[in-house]
């Protein structure tokens, strides 16, 4: 081993409001909160942080002239729930896949634009 992670980084426009849309959706609480930056962990490595860019252009997935950057996997349980949580945090709706009951997702844009996925099984 050369490292361990302690952070995933993700710019965006407003810190602030990005760490509080993920600390709802993962339930880790906002760690950090100043004009630049924000984060969000339970207290051990790795943690979610936010830094502003103020010139942030926001993913437009698929396209490839501005591709996702990162996105996360998260595993919710009941994927109707989890979506209307979801949109009343503020994403929106991307792309489904429920064709394969081996792999079934749903993908939205966060509120700064980053792509992520919600996974469920039937």
């Amino acid at each position: 081993m050369i490292g361990r992670l302690r952070a995933v980084t993700i710019d965006c426009p407003d810190p602030g409001a990005l760490a509080d849309f993920y600390s709802e959706l993962l339930g880790l609480p906002v760690t950090r909160r100043d004009h630049d930056w924000a984060g969000i962990g339970d207290g051990t490595w790795p943690v979610i942080d936010f830094q502003r860019v103020d010139d942030h252009r926001a993913p437009a997935w698929p396209d490839p002239e501005r591709p996702q950057q990162m996105h996360f996997e998260i595993v919710v349980a009941d994927i109707d729930a989890a979506h209307e949580r979801v949109l009343a945090l503020g994403a929106r709706p991307l792309a489904v896949s429920e064709e394969n009951p081996d792999n079934m997702y749903r993908v939205y844009a966060d509120p700064a634009g980053h792509p992520f996925c919600l996974e469920f099984t039937a």
